[in-house]
């Protein structure tokens, strides 16, 4: 079944105008006041989705096995720590370190999910991987800048380990997913989405409410803006949880690649710049190993 295909190109799409909002709201709530909009904004989207889609298609509902709830609580976790790590690495002004070895997660995804699903992909499937993330690479970081990356240890630890996170979140939703009993993979995927907010709006809020509540309430006060933002996080988390329902992690995360030179050429033509040569190569290396992973796919 080829629905992940759209899933995952509309999961990519919701995901840069997302990136788009939260980048502005965080100059005026701050990181951690931005970052938590798309749990405690997006949890009752998330909810409604579920409503629509129970009243639309109907039949039995999926409910959780014990197998099923470890897996989502851990995906929920691992998000969180994976946003931290990566809000750490760039506050150590270390932005391209963590957006390079961030981006790493296609390849770190295909090794969690045979870890631990059981996942297999063909010998042209990996070299797809390999080559798309060698392209976000080479997209990412200037050559001229190595020297200063390998000064930045402890910045570049914290990137790779956002990465490692982030990889194993998606493999742990696509865990709980096909753990759950009973229902089809639409509502088995909305059900893992509107649990996971659940948990993350509660992790996130029993932080932020005596650490950081100038945050949350900042959210608050300009909700119109965190509103968008959270329905655009829960519309990209179902895409994904839709298409990780019906595919391996490595090839949902990798095609999800895509949304880099959509990014980029948006960027671009907004900001009236051109790219460089570095970057076409790049783009063109992303653009080919998703192709090369495509006809393993279809």
């Amino acid at each position: 079944m080829l629905w992940w295909i759209p899933a995952t190109l509309l999961a990519a799409a919701a995901q840069v105008a997302r990136n788009g909002l939260q980048a502005n709201l965080r100059s005026q709530i701050g990181t951690l006041g931005a970052t938590q909009v798309r749990f405690v904004f997006g949890l009752p989207f998330a909810c409604l989705f579920w409503l629509v889609a129970w009243a639309l298609l109907g039949g039995p509902l999926p409910h959780f096995t014990a197998e099923a709830w470890s897996y989502a609580l851990l995906g929920a976790l691992t998000q969180i720590a994976a946003t931290a790590l990566m809000l750490v690495a760039m506050a150590q002004r270390a932005f391209g370190v963590a957006y390079a070895y961030i981006k790493s997660e296609p390849i770190l995804v295909a090794l969690f999910g045979v870890l631990l699903l059981g996942d297999q992909l063909t010998l042209l499937a990996w070299t797809g991987i390999v080559i798309a993330t060698i392209g976000i690479l080479v997209v990412s970081v200037d050559p001229r800048s190595w020297r200063d990356l390998l000064r930045e240890g402890r910045p570049m630890a914290f990137g790779i380990g956002a990465g490692a996170f982030f990889g194993l979140a998606s493999v742990a939703l696509r865990g709980a997913i096909v753990s759950m009993e009973g229902g089809g993979f639409f509502m088995r995927a909305l059900t893992v989405l509107a649990v996971v907010m659940a948990v993350q709006t509660l992790v996130l809020g029993l932080y932020l409410a005596p650490f950081d509540r100038p945050a949350f309430v900042g959210s608050l006060r300009i909700w119109r803006q965190s509103l968008t933002a959270g329905f655009l996080g829960a519309l990209a988390t179902a895409g994904w949880n839709v298409a990780l329902s019906l595919s391996a992690a490595a090839n949902v995360r990798t095609l999800g690649l895509i949304e880099m030179p959509v990014a980029g050429f948006f960027n671009r033509h907004v900001s009236g710049g051109t790219l460089s040569t570095r970057e076409w190569m790049g783009m063109v290396l992303v653009i080919s190993g998703i192709a090369l992973l495509m006809t393993q796919a279809l």
